[in-house]
């Protein structure tokens, strides 16, 4: 017999228990074969496998109709229970994405939405650590973060940590208010966004307070091994060839390393090498590492974007310092 648990993380329990348990009940009658405990926003699925699988394909679109009706009635669950193909209605809307990674705040379906974000996906079964090398806007980020958070969420790890180096972009740290939180708290904010997009407010500050989810500057990561950890390494191309060593060996037992960035934005001082690209020539045919590189149809901002992106790969007159 199998084991999985479930954290409910984007709704109300309530909204999927029913009151006094009468949804939660209904459910339980269609999965005679499964052992079902529902604790707080913790659901226990025991069985076999194919038949646990079954039972989360069917609670992820239990969480949808939630988030796109408010609420999940008992004709909403004898409908989708019942049901053998995917498609939900003949509204092609609701049909169930197997490629959704979660649903994060709001009901916002979060998933990979460009050929190489999906490699980014498919990868991360095959390999502890990827290199994801691209663009501003390319999603690199954010399918990393929504990938950690998935990992955590299915308890394939216990922790989260979030780590930038904290290097000026024409700007000085120095003259920036504050104490040193206050200063570094600017560069780590691409992450916080990310995680309050997947993660309700109060559950993340929970995460944060305990430990759970970790946010620091590349250089408080020194000394320290990382076991049972989902570590994203953002803006690698800031790193030092030293700095990106340190980060790379911390890895310990039962981690994922993901490490992105974009090689036509070093902000490192002209002394300084890079180590992002060193890193993906040395490390290129170790087994269990994969370098993904993303491009300017990976981009998911504004459609100008693109253009600024490939105006600026394009352009052959050197810039003026």
């Amino acid at each position: 017999m199998n084991e999985k648990i479930i954290q409910l993380e984007s709704i109300e329990p309530l909204d999927l228990y029913g009151i006094n348990d009468q949804n939660l009940e209904l459910i339980k009658k269609y999965v005679p074969k499964l052992k079902i405990i529902a604790r707080g926003d913790t659901i226990k699925a025991i069985g076999t496998e194919h038949d646990i699988d079954c039972f989360i394909e069917k609670l992820e679109i239990f969480v949808g109709n939630i988030h796109k009706n408010g609420a999940l009635t008992i004709k909403d669950i004898t409908s989708i229970m019942e049901i053998e193909s995917e498609i939900i209605s003949n509204n092609e809307e609701t049909s169930y994405d197997k490629n959704i990674l979660l649903y994060g705040r709001n009901g916002n379906i979060i998933k990979a939405r460009t050929t190489n974000q999906q490699k980014m996906v498919d990868s991360f079964n095959d390999n502890d650590m990827i290199f994801a090398i691209g663009p501003a806007g390319s999603g690199k980020t954010y399918t990393a973060v929504a990938l950690a958070v998935r990992a955590l969420k299915n308890k394939e790890v216990k922790k989260i940590i979030l780590t930038r180096p904290a290097v000026e972009a024409g700007e000085n740290l120095g003259f920036l208010p504050g104490d040193l939180k206050d200063k570094l708290d600017p560069y780590l904010q691409p992450l916080y966004d990310a995680l309050n997009d997947m993660i309700p407010a109060t559950k993340l500050k929970t995460y944060m307070e305990e430990g759970i989810i970790q946010i620091a500057p590349l250089a408080f990561m020194r000394g320290r091994t990382l076991d049972n950890a989902f570590a994203i390494l953002d803006e690698a191309q800031n790193a030092t060839q030293s700095q990106l060593k340190m980060f790379l060996t911390r890895m310990g037992k039962n981690a994922k390393f993901v490490i992105t960035g974009d090689l036509t934005q070093i902000d490192l001082p002209r002394n300084q090498q890079s180590g992002l690209k060193q890193a993906t020539q040395i490390l290129k045919n170790i087994k269990g590492i994969e370098i993904i590189e993303l491009d300017e149809k990976d981009i998911v901002r504004h459609d100008i974007v693109v253009k600024i992106v490939e105006a600026y790969k394009n352009n052959t007159t050197p810039l003026v310092s």
